[in-house]
């Protein structure tokens, strides 16, 4: 893998995660490219604590754009100018890898990380606010220093939850991601991330996000029409369920037909809130941001 990286990268980061194979020695001593230095961390971190090494080290080494490779040769170095290019451009402060981007890629990927990725991927864009993202685990991405610094790395999810968490740190610094086609190469290799148990885990820290990321920009930064859509809407949608609910087994409990008006009264209320929410969540998707950060950031 570093060996295939070209010349456009001035500085390579190793970090080993307290690998138990030994990785950071064994690139030690058979790796001799002037511009490679190893991080090894006594505790494994997660790729989320060895990201966040990289990216420290790499601020520090005064790069402009960390791009995040992984090493078990899923993803191409040779594509390292690809997602460069768009931040270089002011297109971008973030580009991630999309790898349902080409069908014909598709067919290679096995069915699970097929159906895994779609879950979370539909997960992250209500928790994100990246409506127009998807693959939201591809772990291939270039980020622009300046915007680096403007994310608390201490609060960034450390293990699997990285990748997203990042995507949610971003929107709340209005930076704007942009997806770069790709494709990933498969191995007879395991992965480590299994749907079923990470499942639970990744709804709720989604569901925290989601909360955080409404108030903040919904209420805290500014209040529009739609903040007014998603608090009634909510209330009318709730009230109608309830009210609804509790008549429906009311009814079946002592045998007698609801009336009709009781009935309006539950339905006029949940349509009325569906409609709202589904105005909100119109807007949004319009509301993702559009102009890059890293121009505006000393």
């Amino acid at each position: 893998m570093i060996a295939r990286i070209g010349t456009e990268v001035t500085h390579i980061f190793v970090v080993d995660d307290a690998c138990p194979e030994g990785s950071g020695t064994h690139v030690r001593e058979h790796c001799f490219d002037p511009r490679v230095t190893v991080l090894t961390h006594a505790v494994n971190q997660g790729v989320g604590g060895a990201v966040m090494t990289g990216y420290r080290a790499a601020i520090d080494a005064g790069a402009t754009v960390v791009v995040k490779v992984d090493g078990d040769g899923q993803m191409r170095p040779e594509l390292i100018p690809k997602f460069v290019a768009p931040i270089l451009a002011g297109q971008a402060d973030y580009t991630k890898g999309n790898r349902f981007y080409d069908l014909t890629h598709i067919r290679r990927m096995p069915v699970i990380r097929l159906l895994g990725n779609a879950v979370l991927s539909f997960m992250a864009k209500l928790s994100t606010g990246y409506w127009n993202l998807f693959d939201p685990t591809n772990g291939y991405t270039a980020l622009h220093t300046r915007v680096a610094c403007q994310i608390d790395f201490d609060k960034v999810s450390p293990r699997y939850f990285f990748e997203t968490d990042m995507l949610f740190r971003l929107n709340i610094v209005r930076a704007v991601v942009v997806d770069i086609p790709m494709d990933a190469v498969y191995g007879d290799e395991r992965s480590s991330l299994r749907i079923t148990r990470i499942l639970g885990e990744f709804l709720g820290k989604h569901a925290r996000n989601l909360g955080k990321r409404l108030f903040y920009d919904y209420f805290l930064r500014d209040m529009t029409v739609a903040s007014l859509e998603l608090v009634f809407g909510a209330l009318l949608l709730l009230f109608g369920l309830v009210f609804g609910g509790y008549q429906w087994t009311h009814s079946m409990a002592v045998g007698k037909p609801t009336s009709a008006g009781t009935v309006m009264l539950a339905a006029l209320p949940t349509l009325a809130g569906l409609q709202m929410l589904l105005a909100f969540v119109a807007f949004d998707v319009a509301n993702q941001p559009r102009r890059p950060i890293h121009h505006d950031l000393d």
